[in-house]
């Protein structure tokens, strides 16, 4: 539980589970329970019952959040997964790299 590398927008890798090696875009972030919501990955199949705001109901498939180790940020230069970390530049502004490339993401 606490700070995560990965943040709302960030394009991640999937290195564990069933969708391994598949890259999509980080849509919500959950530091609590230290999981992200990746966009188009880990889908799930949801049972819904009619409602009021679906009255046809059925089988629903929707993105299911997936724990934060089993993600890696991908390096904007070389496209594969890297670690991050994080620079103080000169001027006292922190900003999140690369540790692969050393690009600033």
């Amino acid at each position: 539980m606490g700070k995560m590398h990965v943040k709302t927008g960030d394009t991640v890798v999937i290195i564990a589970g069933k969708d391994k090696g598949k890259q999509g875009k980080v849509i919500a972030a959950y530091p609590k329970k230290d999981r992200v919501v990746v966009e188009g990955l880990n889908q799930v199949k949801r049972h819904t019952k009619p409602s009021q705001n679906n009255p046809q109901g059925g089988i629903i498939t929707k993105e299911a959040p997936i724990h934060v180790s089993n993600v890696m940020l991908v390096d904007p230069e070389s496209g594969k997964p890297t670690r991050v970390k994080t620079v103080t530049q000169a001027d006292g502004t922190k900003v999140r790299t690369a540790v692969k490339s050393g690009k600033a993401i």
